[in-house]
Order: structure tokens, then sequence, then C-alpha cells
């Protein structure tokens, strides 16, 4: 969906800015084209951001072209020169490859034979290449605007269920070892696509002053709803990595386990489905199921164990570990959430009209 998504607007920025290099009478209307596609970015701020630096790219090709012409000529020789020269500038400036691109195409086409004078020629050259690069941003920023926040979620919940279903099984032992190793292994790639697409999200500026403030607190609410998300994946691993040594520890302890990995779980759950708007959020429900837990005693445990000399005892503590940590995160969530709609009560996470998300 993603990858059909970009197709669509570059075709629709190439198409829309030929036409309009058409309209204008451009002697060329490729280079438009092209430079439409170089200038396609996710997001409206990357597109803007592109603007100024394809802006500067466009400019040094041109320049670099029109004086190389004037005072050499246009021959293939001196065109790999100016082509040289220019990448040698766009690397000093540190643009982005599709700006370099970008002065390439400048320096080429305007160092092409014409009867035109250079510098009219350069001009137009100039102005249709800035016209393929307006074009993609009016797409980017009129027809197509990137939903990054109601994606974002989407993922999250979907990785989230994903790997608390895992969990479940997991900690009962009715896990496929090889089957539970390859979904580990997507939903890590998965998670790191998140963290991107999070980035997306927090790159997009805020062109209002009063929505600046309630932006800035829901991204730290979803950047914590992905840390916990993360968190919970932790532990799956380390559930997954001792899954085998399980009958090493005692039975009452490791029922134990069991019931504090329940604990998060359903705590987890219960505070997505209020994210959602799915339940009422309900705090103090939420912060009773993680108070249920004793990690610090489950940790104690293994901790007596392994200093009666059981050695087999001490790879059980980063699973512990990690679980206390995943227990601190949630409430961390709760917390931030319940301090977002302190202060927008009137602007609550309810990022799905329809509030399903399949």
């Amino acid at each position: 969906m993603r990858l059909g998504a970009r197709m669509f607007k570059t075709g629709l920025a190439v198409a829309l800015a030929l036409f309009a290099a058409s309209i204008i009478g451009f002697r060329s209307n490729v280079f438009a084209g092209f430079a439409a596609v170089f200038a396609m970015q996710p997001s409206i701020y990357q597109s803007f951001k592109t603007i100024v630096k394809q802006l500067q790219a466009n400019f040094i090709g041109v320049l670099t072209a029109t004086v190389l012409s004037y005072s050499i000529g246009n021959d293939p020789i001196t065109v790999g020169i100016a082509v040289v020269i220019v990448i040698s500038l766009c690397r000093f400036l540190k643009l982005e490859k599709s700006a370099v691109s970008i002065s390439l195409i400048a320096v080429i086409s305007v160092m092409e034979t014409t009867d035109m004078e250079i510098y009219l020629f350069a001009l137009m050259r100039f102005s249709s290449l800035m016209l393929g690069i307006l074009s993609a941003f009016i797409v980017n920023l009129l027809f197509i605007p990137p939903k990054y926040e109601t994606k974002l979620f989407q993922s999250i919940n979907h990785i989230t269920s994903e790997v608390l279903q895992w969990l479940r099984v997991t900690t009962r032992h009715l896990s496929d070892d090889p089957s539970l190793k390859k979904e580990i292994k997507r939903i890590g790639s998965e998670l790191k696509r998140v963290d991107e697409v999070y980035s997306l999200l927090a790159e997009e500026q805020i062109y209002f002053h009063k929505n600046r403030s309630m932006r800035a607190r829901k991204l730290v609410v979803f950047r914590q709803l992905i840390k916990v998300t993360n968190k919970s994946y932790e532990v799956l691993k380390s559930i997954q990595s001792v899954d085998n040594r399980a009958n090493l520890i005692p039975e009452l302890i490791r029922k134990n386990l069991v019931k504090e990995i329940d604990i998060v779980i359903h705590a987890h759950e219960h505070i997505l489905l209020g994210f959602m708007g799915k339940i009422k959020r309900d705090e103090e429900h939420s912060i009773q199921y993680l108070s249920d837990s004793s990690i610090p005693k489950l940790v104690d445990g293994l901790l007596e164990m392994y200093q009666a000399n059981e050695s087999d005892y001490l790879t059980f503590l980063p699973l512990a570990t990690i679980l206390m940590s995943y227990h601190h995160e949630l409430e961390h969530l709760q917390r931030l959430l319940n301090s977002y709609d302190q202060f927008h009560s009137n602007e609550k996470l309810e990022l799905i009209k329809s509030r399903d998300l399949e």
C-alpha cells in the first residue's frame, strides 16, 4: 500500500509537470518530468526541504553549465568537466542524491547544442526543472497528504497484538519453536519500519502556534507506545531463548512467572483499547492491573536460587529484569495518556474515525 501510494503520487506529479510545461510552452517538457520524479518525497516536510536543496542544486548546475559554455564551449569533454565540478560542489554542500541528480540533469540539458542565446536557454531549462520540483511539492501538499498518525497507530496496534498473542502461547509452551523464531525476526523488521514512520511524523511541522503543544505531547505518547511495544517484543525474545530450560525452575516460581506476564499483557491490552476509544479510559483500573504485580518478589526468588549455588537459574534473571522494565514503561504510558487527557481533553487520541483498525 505504501509503495502503491508513492507510485501514484509520482505519476500524478509527472503528469502535472508535463501538462504545466506544455501550457507554458517550454521546448522540452521531459526535464520537468525528470525533476518531478526526483523531487517526490514521502512527507510534506521532507518535500519542503527538497525544494530548498534542489533549488540550490538546480542553480549550481545551470550556473556552472552557462559559465563553461560561454568560456570554453559545450563539447563532450567540457560537459564531463562540468559534471565533475557540479558533483564536487554538491558534495561540499552535503546535498542529497536526488538534488545531485537534478544538478546533473541541469548541466546536461543546458549544454546541449542550441541556436538560442545560452543565457536564455539556461533560464528556460532552470524554469523547466523548477516546475517539476514544484509539481511534486503541490501533489504532496494538496492531493494526497500523508496520514502518518493513522498509519503509525495501525502498525503499533497490529504488531502489539501479534506479540501479545505469541506471549500467551509461548508462556504455556504451546508454540512451535521454528515458527516462533521466524515470527520474531519478521516482527523485528516491522518494528524498524514503525520507527521510520514515527520519524516522518516527527518531522512534520506545525504551522499554527496553538497546535504545537498538543502535537508535542502527542509525539511523546506515540514514542512511549512504540517503546512499550518494543519492551513486549524483548520479553517475547527472552522467553523464547529460555523456553527449553523452563523445567529447571520450581513449578511455583514458573507459575508466578506466567502470572506476572499475564498481568502486564492484560494491562497493555486495556491501555491500548482505551487509547483507541473502544473502551472507557479507566486509569485506576489499568493501574490496578499493574499494582497487582509482584515482579520484585519473582526476581528475589530467582536470586535466592542462584545464591544457593544453582547457577542454572541465572539464565532466567534477564527475563525477570526485562519484565520489570516492561511493567515500568506501561505505568509511564498510562501516566502520559492521563496527562494528555488533562491538557487536551477536546483532542482525544482517536485516530481512526470508525474506531475500527481493520
